[in-house]
């Protein structure tokens, strides 16, 4: 290829023209694992598409030097605007820059491998065409709405055009991501191919340069005389996720699509919509801040030189079942043991349903389930690299258990626990080297909770809890340090929480004034949903385990309601009878009563002060990372920034 006379200008891209006339503009953003777009990286991508146009080359092929393609813009942008005029100025220029790649008079394709992102969307939407890698990392998607914001860059503009109203809002609205397969089903990519012919395809499509793909006649009226029906619909759908209150972003959303096309210019001022009003929103700065704490926790295991490529796990039950499973759609080889084939059986059945709906793919559904091999004998505990244990709470039976286990498992293979209740302490104290335990505390369900606390005892080696943070990010879950304490950090503000709420249940509060409530508040589900959802014999367990361990303060009776439920065999949602009643895994619920903001107070109290205490007993490390943990391991409102944020801003 010969290069391009700009190659030397430029610091993030660089761009050649090959022997077929074709130019190659490769983005590699210097000093960053990922592509994203900054304001110099904006401003250079300007500069080469100005080279480039002036070189009139026969089309254009943009791609990444990096293992996924363009990730969006930076979002340390986003915390450096001091005024709402600043946030209008950068999005002006990714919009003019965008603009300026749709309107070269050649062809151009987007080459997408791997994540495909907000702004780095809006570039492939900019181009002709989107040559997509057909594997598992790739993903398109627009996850503005969970920054409270949405795509300024043309995003909300061009993509209903593509692939039409229903598909392109249902990407913005939620920020779901559609894999290559997908994208091409929808018509966002107009190839999904291997890595092997990648290069090729893109420059097939780019030289061949079929004219476009074109709306079929019904999606053309619901871009027209339809688009406010279509939109109407949507925010029904909305409402039924999450208040405007709470998250304005998605009615945003909605109201620029119907009022201004997605254009954020037409109207810079609107109240409701436009990138000042949704730039200054507490919300948007929650969110903000959310997206960094994850970020943080993501990177708690960097530089950590482990990857375990065989996980064996003891306790095929719900929760080892599960764990199994992910360990397994990750990539891992797992053996399951538990004391017989039978009691194997339905974990292998949910994880073929898991695998189906996540895979999708058949062959990936087979290999995944190759993966995972039950083993009644025990015999993986020896090969394994990390071994994970999660039968019943029981301390002599885990005891028992892990002798056998240090006995037989490899010097430097990670040993773990994943009690809710137990302390490491006990666990360990007949271990021949105690350091080796840790505790690796899941939630479930497994499949959807992203936190998993990484417990540390008083004797646990530091390399331990590193090896275990680093599995943890390799099964793409959020690891949380805590220390060896009852309830660990979850279980610890919970407990009193859901107690409180069922004491109030025994002084004759109706259960779905108390859920309506706390989802007035914020929360995902109320704290009586929230116990059924659990298991009510795993919350009256806990809570007595809690109240005798110290952790909730002077020792309580249980609740008479949890008590007589857990008494009667009405356990929650897995028995299909709780609190309330289940019917095809929904709750069936009466209308609450009426409420005072007072009693939200009442409510969230107990959680407040666990927070609290949690942080001065150094149980982990600091506020942002209780935050964080009780974000995802709970659902505290996220719009809300974590319960201590929360308090603070309250104050």
């Amino acid at each position: 290829m010969d290069r391009g006379q700009t190659d030397t200008l430029l610091k993030h891209w660089r761009w050649e023209q090959d022997r077929e006339g074709l130019a190659w503009l490769t983005f590699d953003k210097q000093g960053e694992s990922a592509n994203t777009f900054s304001r110099e990286a904006l401003e250079e991508l300007g500069a080469a598409l100005d080279a480039i146009a002036a070189a009139s080359p026969k089309g254009l092929v943009i791609r990444s030097a990096k293992d996924n393609f363009i990730a969006g813009a930076d979002i340390n942008q986003f915390t450096r605007f001091k005024t709402p005029d600043e946030a209008l100025e950068f999005t002006r220029l990714g919009w003019d820059t965008l603009q300026k790649l749709r309107d070269l008079p050649f062809p151009s394709t987007a080459m997408v491998n791997g994540f495909c992102m907000g702004g780095g969307l809006e570039l492939a939407l900019a181009c002709s065409y989107r040559v997509a890698l057909d594997d598992p990392k790739t993903r398109f998607a627009f996850p503005e709405v969970m920054l409270g914001i949405w795509p300024f860059w043309h995003g909300l503009q061009w993509l209903p055009k593509l692939v039409g109203p229903s598909a392109g809002l249902d990407m913005i609205l939620t920020g779901r991501a559609a894999d290559a397969r997908r994208a091409k089903k929808i018509g966002l990519a107009d190839e999904a191919v291997p890595l092997r012919v990648l290069e090729n395809t893109a420059r097939l499509v780019t030289l061949e340069a079929k004219p476009p793909r074109k709306l079929g006649i019904m999606n053309r009226l619901m871009l027209g005389v339809g688009r406010r029906f279509v939109a109407s619909q949507a925010r029904k759908q909305v409402a039924k996720r999450v208040r405007r209150e709470h998250y304005p972003a998605p009615y945003a959303i909605l109201e620029a699509w119907v009022k201004y096309d997605g254009d954020p210019f037409v109207s810079p001022d609107d109240p409701v919509c436009s990138i000042k009003a949704l730039s200054s929103h507490p919300t948007t700065r929650n969110l903000i801040r959310i997206f960094f704490l994850q970020e943080r926790m993501k990177g708690l295991a960097k530089g950590v030189n482990f990857k375990a490529e065989h996980v064996h796990v003891i306790g095929a039950g719900v929760m080892g079942g599960d764990i199994a499973a992910v360990c397994a759609m990750r990539g891992i080889r797992v053996t399951l043991q538990d004391t017989s084939p039978e009691r194997i059986a339905p974990a292998v059945k949910r994880a073929a349903e898991l695998f189906r709906k996540r895979l999708k793919d058949p062959r990936r559904v087979r290999d995944a389930l190759d993966r995972l091999i039950p083993d009644v004998s025990g015999a993986g505990a020896a090969r394994a690299d990390v071994v994970i244990e999660a039968i019943f709470e029981n301390l002599q039976a885990k005891r028992e258990l892990f002798a056998k286990v240090e006995a037989v498992a490899k010097p430097d293979a990670v040993l773990a626990t994943n009690t809710s209740s137990l302390k490491l302490a006990d666990v360990a104290a007949q271990f021949k080297d105690p350091s080796r335990l840790v505790g690796i505390h899941f939630f479930n369900p497994v499949p959807q909770l992203q936190l998993v606390e990484v417990v540390s005892g008083a004797q646990t080696s530091a390399d331990m809890v590193r090896r275990a943070t680093a599995f943890v990010r390799q099964i793409d879950k959020l690891p949380l340090p805590v220390k060896d304490s009852p309830g660990f950090l979850v279980n610890r503000v919970l407990g009193p929480y859901m107690q409180n709420a069922f004491r109030m249940l025994d002084e004759g509060v109706k259960p779905e004034t108390l859920d309506a409530a706390m989802e007035a508040f914020g929360m995902p589900m109320g704290p009586i949903e929230l116990a059924d959802t659990v298991g009510l014999d795993i919350c009256l367990a806990a809570g007595k385990e809690l109240a005798k361990k110290g952790a909730q303060g002077e020792a309580a009776e249980a609740p008479q309601a949890l008590v007589n439920k857990v008494a009667l065999g009405q356990l929650g949602k897995k028995t299909g009878q709780g609190i309330y009643r289940y019917e095809k895994g929904r709750a069936v619920k009466g209308h609450p009563g009426a409420w005072r903001p007072e009693l939200i107070e009442t409510l969230i109290e107990p959680y407040l002060n666990e927070a609290q205490a949690v942080l001065a007993e150094g149980i982990v490390a600091d506020a942002e990372l209780i935050d964080a943990g009780l974000i995802f391991g709970t659902g505290f409102a996220p719009f809300r920034g974590g319960p201590l944020h929360y308090l603070e801003s309250r104050n």
